[in-house]
């Protein structure tokens, strides 16, 4: 498919799209899909996820400035290998100054070579960098996704209008969007995603799935697009919830406890009036 047929059918799938409050024909014909069991509830996720991908832009999925794993330009060698380790990341962004003047990308398969052949103490970050590419936060999901693609690369920064960094995308990142929470062997593993307490209060993993929602504590919660509560939440408010946020369901309190741009990590569910929710 060359570039014209792909700008074409992707201009046909914006149409589908304009009015975001209204199921489209291409939505309504998958979720019957799933109903019918033609299609597997994951995949038929998936493919509305893809869908909406040119809905979301770099700053929606993006990693914010503030919890960027960058080094400086004067950072030795040795550091920056520490701080591969430390972070479980391969590739470690490189400032000048400070961060809104990133210069630079170091890798961690050539860091290696620096740290076992040559002389750690004399080799300097700017001879090992590679270039960065830079992208405009606005810039879309299905866009940044096929220059992903397109550059066979995996990190861009992200910059805002004037010209300072924003925060750091990776293709994980967008992939993440239409498959979902991708882990891998630096992921630490989670905490219990319910834990409760003596006041009769549950806390909630953002991740907790909808059906275990009902079958633990007795929330009877539905959606076709989602299948996990901190998904749900998004969808009721059109963005996701920040800290702080409260929302009153089937006559339950539940207070957003944590939560960055990206994901809704922690709520706290409180029982109807005069009741109590058991972990038995």
């Amino acid at each position: 498919m060359d570039d014209n047929q792909s700008d074409s059918l992707w201009a046909q799938f914006r149409s589908l799209f304009r009015d975001k409050d209204e199921e489209t024909p291409l939505q309504k014909a998958i979720s019957e899909a799933r109903e019918e069991g033609d299609v597997a509830a994951e995949d038929a996720a998936m493919l509305l996820n893809a869908l909406k991908l040119h809905s979301l832009t770099v700053y929606d999925v993006c990693i914010p400035r503030t919890d960027m794993v960058c080094a400086e330009i004067t950072d030795g060698v040795r550091k920056i290998g520490e701080l591969i380790v430390e972070s479980g990341h391969s590739r470690i962004p490189v400032y000048k100054d400070d961060r809104d003047n990133i210069v630079g990308l170091v890798y961690a398969k050539d860091l290696l070579p620096a740290l076992l052949e040559g002389d750690p103490e004399r080799i300097t970050i700017a001879e090992i960098m590679r270039p960065v590419l830079f992208v405009p936060e606005n810039k879309s999901g299905r866009d940044m996704l096929r220059e992903f693609l397109g550059r066979r690369t995996h990190l861009a920064i992200a910059l805002d209008e004037y010209g300072g960094t924003s925060g750091l995308v990776t293709l994980e990142d967008v992939i993440e969007e239409i498959v979902g929470e991708i882990e891998d062997e630096h992921d630490v593993e989670g905490p219990e995603e319910f834990r409760f307490e003596d006041d009769g209060s549950v806390h909630v993993s953002g991740r907790a799935p909808l059906d275990e929602l009902a079958e633990v504590i007795g929330l009877e919660l539905t959606s076709e697009q989602v299948e996990t509560i901190g998904g749900y939440l998004s969808e009721l408010s059109g963005r996701v919830p920040h800290k702080g946020d409260i929302f009153t369901l089937s006559g339950r309190r539940i207070i957003v406890e944590d939560a960055d741009k990206k994901q809704v990590r922690w709520l706290r569910i409180e029982p109807p009036a005069g009741e109590t929710i058991s972990a038995d």
